[in-house]
């Protein structure tokens, strides 16, 4: 089950944190989205290698160049904000298999712009509100793209 970003503890929906509180949650969802660029990077690395075709493993490292960008300019929003770099994790294991790749990808690619939607109407920083709502366009993208490569499976 999929829990909502801002749901129970998170307090932006739930309550009015005061300025300093509501900065802290808005750097931990940052940290969170960081932390998904990076396990993605590597989990469409895993997938692309065990891509059946040329085709398919090009599909996947355009998206996986996409991530690069997301994880990028994500990590110099959190570098501007804080003065220090973001430390990364893999948030996620990747399934070891092509097909349980995809499935996962289409699943969390589609998640995922939710929440950066969630991010973008959150930010109080145009070029921030911008990037968001660009990134969760580029995952609506993606989420596309990996459901093809899922239907096409030979």
């Amino acid at each position: 089950m999929f829990v909502h970003p801002f749901d129970n503890h998170a307090g932006l929906r739930n309550t009015q944190p005061d300025a300093g509180n509501q900065q802290a949650v808005w750097l931990a969802h940052l940290i969170r989205a960081i932390n998904g660029e990076y396990s993605a990077i590597a989990c469409y690395e895993q997938i692309a290698r065990r891509a059946p075709s040329a085709e398919a493993r090009n599909i996947i490292m355009e998206i996986r160049d996409d991530e690069i960008r997301h994880f990028q300019t994500f990590s110099q929003f959190y570098t501007n904000l804080t003065g220090r770099r973001p430390q990364p994790q893999i948030s996620e294991a990747c399934p070891s298999t092509y097909k349980g790749g995809l499935e996962f990808a289409v699943k969390d690619e589609q998640n995922t712009v939710d929440f950066y939607r969630e991010l973008a109407r959150s930010a109080n920083n145009p070029a921030m509100e911008q990037a968001f709502l660009k990134a969760a366009e580029d995952e609506q993208h993606h989420a596309v793209w990996f459901l093809y490569l899922l239907i096409n499976i030979r």
